[in-house]
């Protein structure tokens, strides 16, 4: 798609912004300050995709702001962020109103030292990362800003940064892992000189925090073909810095794989670190630097257990019951998933797991109904037996039934 800036503007005239951030951007516009909507949102607007928040830029300063509305929030006034609440019932929204401005060095990867505040549009669409990112929409006087070509490049399909991508990425450090991003989100290809520049920054990656480096990589991970940015991500030096290196066919025979899996961020994950199974504490190290959930942390860990190998390879019904078995039903079917490696596995693995129980809890019989029985008393014996019945069952899942077990007992 490759609209012309007519259409582009027709696009956005037709598109369902909140009445209440309308009324925002006539307030300022009546107060002599221009307001625009920008970011992603208006390119996904363009493409035709599900949406987001808006963004409001204004040449107005956040007291000016401030000045125009009764409810404010000063989320960010330093770097001139001012949350405007506005509206009724059901049509009342915190909108985000950031002043058009430049920044000056940045220090720590992410922030700037210093913030200048701007009145021209041109100049604050001149500091964002990438040019399908810096267009602009007047919903007052509607009219459709691309200074930097960005049209042309969601026509071809590619991630060209604004301006010099050299200093781009010096400014903000999470850039380059958000231009793998959206290759694999938007399924585009990264531009030669901006890819060929995210090597030289990837000291400034190091700075910046893991929890956000973690939501990009997820995001990438949950895309229809994680492929298209996971490639990027090890010819550009990213892979090595936010994961760990890996061997170029180890590598590649990953990435492949993951585009195969469900688009399930953390089974992904646990894919492409399955070439480190052998070493637990590395995985550890790589997966705890990426600050995951309690859940997360727990997922990875179990699907990259060597004790899954058989999975892959088995087409031993029993094996592959025992080995599920050891990990337990929570991750039994993220397991099959991430190791079946192919559909005639998938198909064996199913077909082995169907109606069995993979877990003492799922017998037809438990401890308390063993003791009223007589054939066992309470303690640790009572465990032994219980595993002993769950093996034995795994071997021919059919034996499930009560009376099955409890004779299998008495004998």
């Amino acid at each position: 798609m490759n609209p012309t800036p007519s259409q582009a503007a027709a696009l956005l005239r037709a598109a369902p912004i909140p009445s209440a951030l309308r009324e925002i951007a006539q307030i300022l516009h009546d107060a002599g300050h221009e307001a625009v909507l920008v970011g992603g949102a208006v390119r996904d607007v363009l493409l035709g995709r599900l949406h987001g928040d808006w963004d409001l830029a204004s040449s107005a300063t956040p007291e000016e702001v401030q000045a125009l509305f009764k409810k404010t929030i000063p989320t960010g006034v330093a770097h001139g962020t001012v949350t405007v609440v506005h509206g009724r019932g059901d049509n009342r929204i915190h909108a985000e109103v950031t002043t058009f401005r430049g920044e000056g060095r940045y220090e720590d990867g992410r922030r700037p030292t210093e913030v200048r505040f701007l009145r021209e549009l041109r100049e604050d669409l001149a500091r964002r990362d990438f040019t399908i990112n810096a267009f602009a929409w007047n919903p007052i006087r509607e009219i459709f800003t691309d200074c930097f070509d960005g049209l042309g490049d969601l026509g071809r399909g590619i991630i060209r940064a604004v301006g010099d991508p050299a200093q781009r990425f010096q400014e903000d450090g999470l850039r380059a892992m958000r231009a793998v991003r959206l290759c694999a989100v938007l399924e585009y290809r990264l531009d030669l000189d901006t890819a060929a520049a995210i090597g030289g920054a990837l000291d400034v990656l190091d700075k910046v925090s893991r929890e956000r480096v973690h939501v990009e990589l997820f995001k990438l991970l949950a895309a229809a073909r994680p492929i298209l940015g996971l490639l990027p991500m090890a010819e550009t030096g990213i892979w090595s810095r936010v994961l760990v290196p890996l061997e170029r066919e180890v590598l590649s025979a990953a990435i492949e794989h993951v585009d195969r899996l469900p688009r399930d961020p953390v089974i992904r994950l646990a894919r492409l670190l399955w070439p480190l199974r052998a070493d637990k504490a590395v995985i550890e190290k790589v997966i705890d630097n990426l600050r995951p959930s309690r859940d997360e942390r727990a997922r990875v860990l179990a699907l990259t257990s060597p004790a899954l190998e058989p999975l892959g390879r088995s087409r031993d019904p029993l094996e592959i019951r025992r080995t599920l078995a050891k990990l337990g039903r929570k991750y039994a079917a993220d397991a099959a998933a991430l190791h079946a490696g192919e559909w005639a596995q998938a198909v064996t693995i199913e077909e082995a797991i169907r109606g069995a129980p993979l877990a003492i809890g799922e017998l037809a019989i438990g401890g308390d109904d063993l003791v009223r029985e007589g054939l066992a008393t309470p303690g640790p014996k009572l465990g032994k037996t219980l595993a002993d019945l769950l093996d034995w069952v795994l071997e021919e899942p059919r034996r499930n039934t009560a009376e099955q077990l409890l004779a299998h007992l008495r004998s």
